[in-house]
Parts: C-alpha cells; sequence; structure tokens
C-alpha cells in the first residue's frame, strides 16, 4: 500500500501537509486555485508531477461550484488560473505543460460545438484522468530503471543511493526514482537503498525515509556530505534522482545537491540515472543554461523546525535546483518510454511518441 499525498473524491480535493511529516500526517482541503497556489509554493506538496495534477485538481475543485456564461468566458477564466499556478514554482516544467494541454484541449473541444457546462465537464474530467495516468506512468519508470540497473551490475542484488523524494509523496502514486527502488525490492533485487537527507529542506530525512520505513524497504540515511564516502566503501551499484525538467541535450534540474552526486558517481564509476516522466521533458529548451532556478527564502537554512541553527547576520544563498550536465547522466534518462542516453533521449522520444 502506498501512501497517498492527493487525494480526489467527489469533487473534493484533499492533499496531505508534506511539512508536517514524518510526525504527523494531515490533509489541507483545497476548494481553488488560490489555494492549490498555496500549497504549491509552500512546498506542502512538491515534486514535479504532484505539483502539476494538484494544480489542475485545484482548479476542477473550483469549477465544480463555478458557472460561466460561455465557452470563450470559460475558457479565457481557465487559462488566466493556469498561468497563475505556473508562478508557484516555475523550475518545474510538467505545470506549464498541463497548462499548455489545457489550452489546446480546450480549443479543440469547442471547436466541435458543445454548451459551457459540457465543456467544462470534459476539463475536469480531463483533470482527474492525470492520477490513474501518473501511477501508470511510474510503474514503467519502475519498471524500465530496474531493468537497466540489473543489466549493468555483476550482482544479483544491487545497493542503490537516491536524493530527495520521489515517490508516492511526490507523484499520484509509486515514484519516478523512489519507484525504481520500489520495483527492485518488489522483485527480490534490491540488496539496500540510501537516502541523503537532502538539505537544507530534508525532503530525503522526512519523506523518502519515512515512505521506506512505510513500505519495509531496507534502508538507511545519510548526510549529504558522505556521498562520496559511501560510494567508495558500500560498493553502490547505481545513484536514481527525479527530475524537475530535462531540457532537448539531456541536462537535468532537479533539487539541490544532485549536480556533486553525479561528478561523485562518475568519480567513482558508478551508472547515474534520471528518472523522470515524458512531461518532465522540455524539449523547447536547447540545455539546462535556459532554466529558470527557484530561490527559496533564508529561513529554510538557518532554522530547523522554528530553531535558529546559524549564526545571526550571516548572508545565505539558497537556490532550490541545480543543473546537472548531460555528460554526467552515465546511466540514462529513465522515461515511460525506455531508457535512453541523453545524446539520443530527444530522437528516441520523439520517434516513440509520434
Amino acid at each position: 500500500m502506498s501512501l497517498e499525498a492527493i487525494r480526489w473524491k467527489e469533487n473534493k480535493l484533499e492533499v496531505l501537509d508534506q511539512l508536517l511529516l514524518p510526525t504527523s500526517t494531515e490533509y489541507i482541503h483545497v476548494t481553488n486555485v488560490e489555494g492549490g497556489w498555496q500549497v504549491i509554493n509552500k512546498m506542502q506538496v512538491r515534486g514535479a508531477p504532484a505539483i502539476a495534477i494538484v494544480g489542475c485538481l485545484s482548479l476542477a475543485a473550483e469549477l465544480v461550484n463555478s458557472s460561466y456564461s460561455s465557452c470563450p468566458d470559460l475558457i479565457k477564466a481557465v487559462t488566466e488560473k493556469l498561468q497563475y499556478l505556473v508562478t508557484a514554482r516555475p523550475t518545474a516544467v510538467n505545470m506549464r505543460k498541463a497548462a499548455d494541454d489545457m489550452v489546446t484541449f480546450m480549443s479543440e473541444v469547442q471547436e466541435k460545438g458543445i454548451t459551457v457546462e459540457e465543456l467544462k465537464s470534459k476539463i475536469i474530467s480531463r483533470c482527474e484522468s492525470m492520477l490513474a495516468i501518473d501511477v501508470d506512468t511510474n510503474k514503467k519508470i519502475g519498471s524500465f530503471g530496474a531493468q537497466s540497473i540489473l543489466g549493468n551490475s555483476n550482482a544479483k542484488k544491487v545497493k542503490v543511493l537516491t536524493h530527495c523524494n520521489t515517490g508516492s509523496l511526490a507523484t499520484a502514486g509509486y515514484g519516478t526514482a523512489l519507484g525504481v527502488i520500489r520495483s527492485l525490492h518488489a522483485q527480490g533485487s534490491l540488496d539496500h537503498a540510501y537516502c541523503t537527507e537532502t538539505r537544507p529542506y530534508n525532503q530525503g530525512a522526512r519523506l523518502t525515509a519515512f515512505e521506506l520505513v512505510f513500505e519495509s524497504i531496507p534502508s538507511t540515511l545519510i548526510c549529504d556530505s558522505m556521498a562520496a564516502s559511501l560510494m567508495k566503501s558500500k560498493e553502490i551499484d547505481a545513484v536514481v534522482v527525479g527530475a524537475d525538467r530535462v531540457t532537448r541535450n539531456g541536462d537535468t534540474a532537479n533539487k539541490i545537491g544532485t549536480y556533486q552526486l553525479a561528478v561523485v558517481a562518475k568519480y567513482h564509476e558508478v551508472p547515474f540515472y534520471v528518472c523522470a516522466p515524458i512531461t518532465s521533458i522540455d524539449t523547447s529548451l536547447l540545455s539546462g543554461e535556459s532554466i529558470p532556478i527557484e530561490e527559496r527564502p533564508h529561513k529554510e537554512m538557518t532554522e530547523v523546525a522554528g530553531v535558529r541553527i546559524a549564526a545571526p547576520g550571516i548572508s545565505c544563498w539558497n537556490p532550490a535546483f541545480d543543473v546537472t550536465p548531460a555528460a554526467l547522466v552515465t546511466g540514462g534518462i529513465v522515461t515511460e518510454l525506455g531508457v535512453f542516453k541523453p545524446s539520443e533521449m530527444y530522437e528516441k522520444i520523439k520517434s516513440q511518441a509520434s
């Protein structure tokens, strides 16, 4: 049984408040787009796939109790609300893609001559469908990633390191990089999983560790600064991470600290995998240099659970993400369509998706 970060039932949206984990599990009732923007921006929900799903379902929840005089009015309002949701956290591309896809969908449906209520119903249904699609996508990513790791290893059981949180709490269920670990465990091929604490927000210590314990997966938490020593001493077979955005050439924006893990993995000849659905791949950007990097409040670095740990008066630099160059993604990019080398990803995905 996987954890539920997102609940949608009878046109009502509830989001697990991940700021309270692992000590408390409480759900936030989101009734409109403003509420969706707030839980995304405050990181009460996080993870690129989950951000898009919660954003769209917050729109659906608002539409249930809204009325519009015409299809053009509805389309205009929905488009504006979607663009607003994109601003909540700009680095992850999934919300932007979901917004663009919905605008295209509304335009195509309107041309078929339907009523405003019919259009509203179709928009809500399309938002709802994202949940099942995401779980199916994640299971495929998990399977492809597990196969690739085992194929590149001489061991019957492998040791894997992951960073940040990419499991059920970051998606509609199962997870991307953590889904690969889950898949390895399910088939009896996982020796041990290691997760970083992922400072400064501690998504690894609070969330990934919580999921690993919940699923009874053999696992160990390490500090971010221990990764090099871990790879040297524990014979790690692979590093698996998620992605908030992958550019056409395979450069990857992910949680801060990913880049240094990739550098260390390259030195120790440990395959480094990026696990991401097609919705996280932004072919409009040629390289990672064009990815906007969100900067977070300084108190995320200077405080832990409201307690000051840094010297008063010190300045801070707190980027939420970094960009890992494609050359360091040595294992490949794992998608629901298969595992691809960064250099071949764009053409392969384009040919399979067409």
